[in-house]
């Protein structure tokens, strides 16, 4: 069964850090994209950060770029997003998702995770 399990999501307190994993089961990341999406409450799927199959990440929106920082380790099948410095508004359920190449858009991706909540909040 082809998966992506994200995990460590949390509460953490304004400031903070926190490093989310994305890890494969029944197939390998190696040929794929991989992209870090967010919703919060009331609010559509954002993309925020992609790294491509070769390792080149981006960071969509304007608040990620100084914050978050994406990475990839083939040989554990996990891609990881760092995040930073993070704000209440930051608080959000949290996704990765697979696809061809790097993309903003929801639409390209074709396997999604569960998503794992972060809540930034004092």
């Amino acid at each position: 069964q082809l998966q992506l399990v994200e995990s460590g999501g949390g509460l953490v307190q304004p400031g903070g850090s926190l490093r989310l994993s994305c890890a494969a089961s029944g197939f390998t990341l190696d040929h794929y994209a991989i992209g870090w999406f967010r919703q919060a409450p009331g609010k559509e799927r954002e993309g925020v950060s992609c790294i491509s199959s070769r390792g080149a990440g981006t960071n969509y929106p304007e608040y990620a770029k100084d914050r978050f920082i994406i990475s990839r380790d083939n040989a554990k099948n996990t891609v990881y997003l760092q995040m930073n410095s993070l704000k209440p508004e930051d608080t959000a359920i949290y996704y990765c998702a697979s696809a061809y190449v790097c993309s903003p858009a929801a639409p390209q991706y074709h396997y999604w995770g569960q998503g794992t909540q972060v809540t930034v909040s004092s």
